[in-house]
């Protein structure tokens, strides 16, 4: 069984092909990063535009290199929330097309839950149970995972994501789109010692987040400075450090109240180096496996897509009638129907 892959929740294009027995197969990604830098953000509009020029050609390209036939596909899985309605249509209306013109069935697909199981593509895998943290731009949340569909969410951010406190603190800096990896990456070069700032909401009990104050606090130490690019690394760096370690504090926490010795780390954040080394530190120094996937599969991407729809086969609906999820809150799932054995 090949599955066809098509995620399109916000400003990336991307399909893959993942077979049953041998894996992914391969995957193609088109960002629009570019396009949306001239406006500072994502222009819903604009991502919804490029999404319905990209994504056929794309799947046309990954079946001629992977040389695959059409008739070879026996499903098509895509991404139906949470994300941009406009863009998330268009996903959704080319993969229940492509699924009615080849007489197969489709797979709507959480794009947090792809997420959450894009570290079984690689290898070593988690096993369930685990930990999950999921932590990107629209979400930061601790999950109970006990299998697929079967999450219990700990604890989650009660304003903004951690990712979008990074977007929002680099506009404060001046830095360019997309605003988290210019932090990042200008962070890397800052004085941790120059500024700190507070760690929100671990001094109480609970798993829950709050992003918010340390936008207000970089603001306030911004404004104090001479604003020359040497505050601006140091303030970055405070900024990113307050985050990763209050993060770290959570996941030990959940960790500890749930008895897993498991984490896993997914979302497009996951990709910050800084968080990745530091839960590296904790988790050989505490004694649990930490997982995370690489670099290109934890921000958006149908690499992940397609692997999810593999756990979803029982899901599968071959009628052509379809609904997308601007919201759709991850304790909504189900957990997934005669869980079929895959690579």
């Amino acid at each position: 069984m090949i599955i066809l892959g098509i995620e399109t929740s916000c400003d990336e294009t991307g399909v893959a092909l993942y077979h049953l027995e041998q894996g992914l197969l391969g995957h193609l990604l088109y960002s629009q990063t570019a396009t949306h830098a001239l406006y500072g953000g994502v222009v819903p509009e604009l991502a919804s535009r490029d999404h319905i020029q990209k994504l056929l050609p794309m799947v046309a390209e990954l079946l001629q290199q992977q040389q695959i036939a059409s008739s070879e596909i026996s499903h098509v899985a895509y991404t139906a929330g949470p994300g941009l309605i406009g863009a998330l249509l268009v996903g959704a209306s080319v993969a229940r097309a492509l699924a009615f013109g080849w007489q197969i069935p489709a797979i709507a697909i959480h794009h947090m839950e792809g997420h959450l199981l894009a570290p079984m593509l690689e290898r070593p895998a988690p096993s369930f149970p685990f930990v999950a943290l999921l932590v990107s731009g629209g979400h930061t949340q601790l999950v109970a995972v006990k299998g697929v569909g079967d999450y219990q969410i700990l604890g989650e951010s009660l304003d903004d994501a951690a990712g979008e406190a990074f977007d929002k603190t680099a506009k404060l800096l001046g830095l360019g789109y997309p605003g988290g990896p210019a932090l990042a990456r200008i962070a890397a070069n800052g004085d941790s010692s120059a500024f700190h700032f507070p760690r929100p909401m671990v001094d109480r009990p609970g798993l829950d987040f709050s992003f918010s104050g340390l936008k207000t606090f970089t603001m306030t130490s911004w404004r104090a400075t001479n604003q020359d690019a040497t505050s601006q690394a140091n303030i970055a760096r405070a900024f990113e450090d307050a985050v990763v370690d209050t993060i770290t504090i959570k996941c030990k926490r959940a960790l500890k109240e749930t008895g897993y010795r498991q984490l896993v780390l997914a979302g497009g954040v996951s990709a910050n180096r800084h968080l990745q080394q530091t839960l590296r530190a904790v988790a050989d120094q505490e004694g649990f496996d930490l997982f995370y996937p690489r670099q290109e599969f934890c921000t958006d991407n149908a690499a992940m897509i397609a692997h999810a729809a593999a756990y979803r086969l029982g899901d599968a609906l071959r009628h052509h009638c379809f609904e997308v999820h601007p919201r759709w809150p991850l304790s909504q799932l189900q957990p997934a129907k005669d869980l079929p054995k895959h690579n």
